[in-house]
């Protein structure tokens, strides 16, 4: 079942404490995370003495779990391509290694327009040491097994003063993590210091984080608390995770109940042609599920064209770029709607030879319906195609009653 992560940044964010909160609420997971940093130490992967040490720790009002890496002091100075080899070398699992690789690009790509380097030819520092690669790895390995897959993220610290880098002192947020926090909210809670490190920060991207509100039901899982390194004065260095569930997501006549995103604007001034072939684009973009557009009059009596994109609620602000991008519209509407959805599924029939696509879903009332895919049926004669239309729905019934009975 995808689950939805919320973390708290209480004390801030970063590899280890984000590490340290997912294993506290799921200790069950420590061996998916220990068997990936044993992959990493293995022949071609790393240093052998490379693994992480887990253990209970209180702090304030809050007790929960701190992960330490355990790895050979080195002054590493790799580049991305350098660090994809050594994953490549480990024998990570498929995804994992693809959410690793997505992480060390985001880095790589931040590190580059700091130096003002080609990405292939950025030296990494903090981030490629073999605490991070096993911070991230290991956070990889985790949003995987546990199946996350949406999160939101409270206000993030700002903190203030210096870090230590091998560059000498930097800012904080250091220019890496400020650049990964583009479009974020942060919040000054007068505490000093370090409080979202690169890796944290990296994680928040990957997993596309959202501060907006969390809309529909859902039903609070597990809890857990991952604390950092430092001491902060008066409050906890802890990251809180909280996982939630759909509560269902059905109503009483069986219908799948969620939200999704609406990206809605007017164009009175793109031609017929280019708009038409902008909603072709917008069509095609990930996440859209449907492009509407009607006619109608705008401000002065002018025609114009009224548009709705219906979207995955978490790609809705990507969605809307796009938009913003591919039409001449100077602004557009944001909402989330809840829509139900028949239990419906798809069948494949073959009628004269003809492979037809037919979806079938079942009514309130008990009643099922059929309908054919017409664009598998777009070569044939009119009538041809009227009447292996109507075979294959009535043969793509007859089965479902087959099976149900």
């Amino acid at each position: 079942m995808a689950v939805h992560l919320h973390l708290d940044c209480i004390g801030g964010i970063s590899g280890d404490m984000f590490l340290a909160a997912l294993l506290d609420a799921y200790p069950e997971a420590r061996p998916q995370v220990d068997a990936v940093i044993l992959r990493l130490a293995g022949p071609g992967g790393g240093p052998g003495e490379l693994a992480i040490d887990v253990h209970p720790h209180a702090n304030h009002v809050f007790a929960g779990t701190r992960v330490a890496v355990r790895h050979p002091h080195e002054h590493a100075h790799r580049t991305l391509r350098q660090v994809f080899e050594r994953l490549a070398a480990a024998g990570l699992e498929a995804a994992v290694r693809q959410r690793a690789e997505d992480m060390f690009r985001r880095l790589a790509a931040c590190e580059a327009r700091i130096h003002g380097v080609d990405i292939d030819r950025v030296q990494m520092h903090e981030v490629c040491a073999w605490d991070s690669i096993a911070d991230i790895v290991g956070a990889a390995a985790l949003i995987e097994t546990l199946g996350i897959a949406s999160c939101t993220v409270s206000s993030i610290p700002f903190g203030a003063g210096r870090v230590r880098s091998a560059h000498g002192p930097l800012p904080v947020p250091a220019p890496a993590t400020s650049m990964l926090l583009d479009g974020f909210r942060v919040v000054d809670d007068g505490q000093p210091g370090e409080r979202v490190t690169p890796t944290g920060a990296v994680i928040l991207c990957h997993l596309e984080a959202s501060q907006a509100p969390l809309l529909g039901s859902h039903i609070l899982g597990r809890q857990g608390f991952g604390f950092g390194s430092r001491q902060l004065p008066g409050i906890s260095n802890v990251l809180r995770a909280l996982f939630l569930v759909p509560s269902g997501g059905m109503d009483q006549h069986g219908l799948s109940r969620e939200w999704i995103g609406e990206v809605a604007f007017e164009i009175d001034d793109q031609s017929g042609e280019e708009l038409a072939a902008a909603l072709e684009t917008l069509r095609a973009t990930e996440g859209v599920f449907d492009v509407l557009q009607s006619p109608a009059f705008g401000k002065k009596g002018r025609s114009v064209v009224q548009v709705r994109v219906l979207c995955a609620l978490g790609r809705r602000d990507d969605v809307a770029t796009a938009c913003l991008s591919l039409t001449t519209t100077l602004g557009v509407r944001l909402a989330a709607c809840e829509r139900l959805i028949l239990p419906r599924r798809q069948v494949t029939m073959t009628v004269d030879g003809v492979p037809i696509r037919v979806k079938l879903a079942r009514r309130p009332d008990g009643s099922r319906t059929a309908k054919a895919e017409m664009d598998d049926l777009a070569g044939l004669a009119p009538q041809q195609r009227r009447r292996l239309r109507r075979k294959a729905e009535e043969l793509a019934l007859q089965n479902s009653d087959d099976n149900d009975a």
